[in-house]
């Protein structure tokens, strides 16, 4: 396994190029910082060989206050060394998510069919700060550690150079036990980062998903389950412990190793009467060797940083490097659509081998209300897919006006197309930001207006705060019927040429769906109008009723035209609803 990616790294780098100039300014302050540090130990030296021993009081003093400049230059040095780097790590790392997030965005459907949602969510916020700490805590602390090191070295050299051997020799050891370490942290780090995209993924799923594990009682299963996949995580960061356990104190014992030859030697020297070592020498190595392989040291500590962040980088590169997976942006503005609808022999399957609409076509005039119906699988809110383009039709084609969707600019096209769904999404936000979606062309009395004309008004000022009650995290606060009256006001307001209604009055209650009701006859006035839904009393109205069933349309034609064919589909399904009842 290699230590470290060069090309994953140059990667990471460019995205400095907007920076350089701070990146610069923070690579002269490292240099700076090396060179203070390694300044003081060196005055050290000279005040005790030249003022000390000799008794120089007013010299010792000239000294002592140098050293103290001297450490007020090394503090300044390190405040804009760790201020700017970090800076500088925050700002590159806000460009890169919101490159990230702009990339997620444009994806098919296809891809968040596969992707866990947790996992994106890793990708986009914990990794992201990985990627930040590169700049703050990896590649500067080792530029500023090496440099640090030569600076010291070159000090050592200077004074003695006999002494220095001693270090020099001891260096290697230092150096191989330290690549010997990263490359074991690498792969500890690899499953650390995939280990918290699993936990992030199962937490993420359950949680939303609370209402289902309690409903079922598998609150044991899930906790069990649970204690697995935390155990790998446990386990994963444990390797990480264990490996930096071994590695610091053997670099502790190199570091103390040297230090003893270094007092021995030199003891013996000035024993001997060896004139080049002197009582200054033994104090200043005493703090250089210290200076020396703790930067050594730290370059490990914070190759980690950096291996975290790399690994961090790959997963949020992967991401952005996905390119099949991207939509396909056409070209034509679309004018205000007519809202002429032609489908023609639709194939479409959400997996290669099955087939969900197998040869579909249709003509859907403009200004017409038609509803299609049919079980479970039979393909209705496929086709609806493949009107707002959230996945590429694999045969046939799809006109609107006469012009293919794929013509189209995607953005243009979706918004002249809105759609309610059965399970409505609404944002952690007040009902009025979750009805214009932070649109500013949208004012609060022309919500208030919409609402009164579509009969909605009423049970929104009925709430705390009225348009400015928040609803909490996916609309926790109101019904299922009152998201929906919310989601019709929603669409309404966005004005389309072409209204989806996928099923959206299956789950409300009698009230809501006679809000509901009334909502749809107001909106669906004027404009291309399509009902997905199972309660054929929400279609009987419809200019045609489309009945699908294993991806085929079986039988089309008015309420009333249907319900005369004998062992018909949908007479057969009508009478199963509403023979008796009407």
């Amino acid at each position: 396994m290699k230590a470290f990616d060069t090309s994953l790294f140059k990667r990471i780098l460019e995205y400095s190029k907007p920076y350089q100039w701070r990146f610069n300014s923070v690579v002269v302050w490292a240099v700076s910082l090396s060179i203070f540090a390694a300044l003081r130990p060196y005055l050290l030296k000279e005040t005790v060989d030249g003022y000390i021993n000799t008794k120089d009081a007013s010299g010792l003093l000239f000294y002592i206050s140098l050293m103290g400049f001297v450490l007020l230059l090394e503090v300044v040095s390190q405040f804009y060394f760790v201020y700017w780097a970090n800076w500088l790590g925050q700002d590159i790392v806000r460009d890169i998510r919101t490159k990230l997030f702009q990339h997620i965005v444009r994806f098919k459907m296809t891809y968040f069919d596969h992707s866990p949602v947790g996992q994106l969510v890793t990708r986009s916020v914990s990794d992201m700060e990985a990627i930040a700490r590169i700049f703050s805590q990896g590649l500067f602390m080792i530029i500023s550690d090496v440099l640090k090191m030569i600076v010291v070295m070159a000090f050592m050299l200077y004074m003695n150079w006999k002494l220095s051997m001693i270090v020099i020799l001891a260096m290697p050891l230092l150096v191989y036990a330290t690549r010997i370490f990263q490359i074991k942290m690498k792969g500890a780090f690899e499953e650390v980062r995939t280990q918290v995209a699993n936990l992030n993924t199962f937490v993420q799923e359950r949680v939303t998903g609370m209402k289902i594990v309690q409903l079922f009682s598998r609150e044991k299963i899930e906790y069990e389950k649970f204690k697995v996949i935390n155990d790998k995580h446990n386990k994963a960061w444990i390797k990480t412990v264990w490996y930096n356990s071994i590695f610091f104190p053997i670099a502790d014992i190199i570091s103390s190793f040297t230090l003893g030859l270094i007092v021995w030697y030199g003891g013996l020297a000035m024993i001997g009467g060896d004139s080049q070592t002197t009582i200054g020498d033994l104090f200043t190595y005493t703090m250089l060797i210290s200076m020396l392989f703790n930067p050594l040291r730290q370059i490990a500590d914070k190759f980690n940083e950096l291996q975290m962040g790399m690994i961090a980088a790959n997963r949020v590169f992967a991401i952005l490097d996905t390119s099949k997976e991207i939509q396909k942006e056409g070209t034509l503005p679309t004018p205000r659509f007519k809202g002429e609808i032609l489908i023609d022999n639709l194939h479409f399957g959400y997996t290669e081998n099955e087939k969900v609409l197998k040869g579909i076509s249709l003509q859907i005039n403009a200004g017409q209300t038609i509803a299609i119906v049919g079980a479970t699988g039979a393909g209705k809110s496929t086709i609806i897919n493949l009107l707002n383009r959230f996945y590429d039709i694999d045969e046939g084609s799809i006109l609107i006006d006469g012009e293919n969707i794929n013509s189209f600019e995607l953005t243009s096209l979706r918004k002249q197309i809105a759609v309610v769904l059965q399970d409505v999404f609404l944002f952690a936000d007040t009902i009025y930001n979750n009805i214009t979606l932070y649109n500013p062309a949208i004012t609060k009395e022309q919500v208030i207006d919409a609402a009164q004309k579509i009969g909605v008004h009423d049970f929104i000022m009925s709430l705390p705060n009225g348009y400015d009650y928040n609803v909490k995290e996916r609309g926790v606060m109101l019904s299922s019927g009152q998201r929906q009256l919310i989601a019709f006001l929603r669409a309404y307001m966005s004005e389309p040429s072409i209204l989806i209604l996928d099923e959206a009055t299956s789950s409300i209650d009698t009230y809501s769906e006679e809000l509901i009701q009334k909502a749809t006859e107001r909106i669906t006035q004027g404009r291309t109008s399509i009902i997905i839904a199972h309660r054929l009393a929400t279609v009987i109205n419809a200019n045609q009723i489309i009945v699908m069933d294993a991806g085929m349309i079986v039988e089309q034609g008015t309420h009333f035209e249907l319900v005369q064919k004998e062992n018909g589909y949908y007479k057969n399904l009508y009478d199963s609803q509403f023979v008796t009842v009407l």
